[in-house]
């Protein structure tokens, strides 16, 4: 600098006082951030380890065994039969039957709104498919009754008032929106290079969605479907209006069944004597659910980091 170019200013110097509050405020923010997240630890470990709890006192008086292979459920019924069979199967039915609805629905939208629907579309299908995720759950299950069931009885007359198909079709509604937002953020996050690379190799539209860009967010589609087969697995009252509370082991979609979650609903009436072993079965069950939903979002971490593919 020449002796006569004028000097610039020195920056004002910043107060102590302020120094020490903005870092009190972040330790603060830091500390109620780190309770939250010891709140929610301790939360699920609160209820894993009261479902254990009730869980071994159940199982002290009922062989695992019996529990797990067992192809009779009346535990409110005399003689009485612990076999959870009937409940897992009802479960299953009513979640593989939801897959079925929602999976190639979901994907084909999630393509669609990504590749092909304009931007003042998609603003407006978006929202619309993720009001499905907002109703109540009760009003999904007098949907099945009210409208749904009839017509399935109009198309095979021996179909039961309360049944399988009727609960599956309105859960794969319900979890239709989960496939569909979640499959199009994992497409949307594939870099336009790729999209771009492939037009260039002479690929259509069609080619570049299902060829190029499905495959490069795999992970993110995938985990979708796991997430929202649990979801359905663990659906509640939506199954309990829909498919009955009829323990039933059985194939056909038309019968009425019970899952997991509705005979969680039955036995929570109030009705069973507390420390009884008809109220015990309650965490049984429950555990066994929740033994299910663990190992779905276990096996959808394991799917999202074998196929994640990273780009820069």
């Amino acid at each position: 600098m020449s002796p006569g170019a004028p000097r610039a200013p020195d920056a004002a110097p910043v107060p102590l006082a302020g120094v020490r509050t903005r870092r009190t405020a972040e330790k603060a923010i830091g500390g109620a951030l780190a309770l939250a997240a010891g709140v929610s630890v301790l939360t699920t470990l609160a209820i894993v380890g009261v479902l254990l709890y009730e869980a071994v006192g159940f199982f002290a008086e009922v062989s695992p065994i019996e529990f797990l292979t067992g192809r009779r459920w009346a535990p409110l019924l005399a003689p009485q039969s612990f076999g959870v069979l009937p409940l897992l199967a009802g479960s299953v039915m009513v979640a593989v039957g939801a897959a079925v609805v929602a999976l190639p629905l979901g994907l084909a939208s999630a393509i669609y709104l990504s590749e092909y629907a304009p931007a003042r579309v998609r603003k407006v299908v978006k929202p619309a498919l993720e009001i499905l995720a907002g109703i109540p759950t009760v009003v999904y299950g007098y949907f099945a009754l009210t409208f749904v069931t009839p017509i399935i009885r109009s198309v095979f007359p021996q179909t039961n008032v309360f049944n399988a198909a009727s609960a599956s079709l309105v859960v794969g509604l319900m979890i239709l929106p989960m496939v569909s937002s979640l499959s199009e953020d994992s497409m949307r996050a594939v870099p336009r290079v790729l999209r771009e690379g492939a037009y260039a190799l002479g690929a259509t539209r069609y080619e570049v969605a299902t060829r190029t860009v499905v495959p490069a967010a795999l992970s993110g589609i995938l985990a979708s479907f796991i997430l929202a087969i649990s979801r359905a697995i663990g659906e509640t009252m939506a199954v309990t209006i829909a498919a009955g509370m009829t323990p039933n082991l059985t194939l056909n979609p038309l019968e009425s069944i019970q899952t997991m979650t509705a005979y969680i609903v039955q036995v929570s009436l109030g009705e069973t004597p507390f420390g009884t072993i008809e109220y015990k079965t309650i965490f049984a069950v429950g555990l066994t659910l929740f033994v299910m939903t663990l190992g779905m979002n276990i096996l959808s971490n394991a799917v999202l980091q074998r196929y994640r593919e990273v780009y820069e």
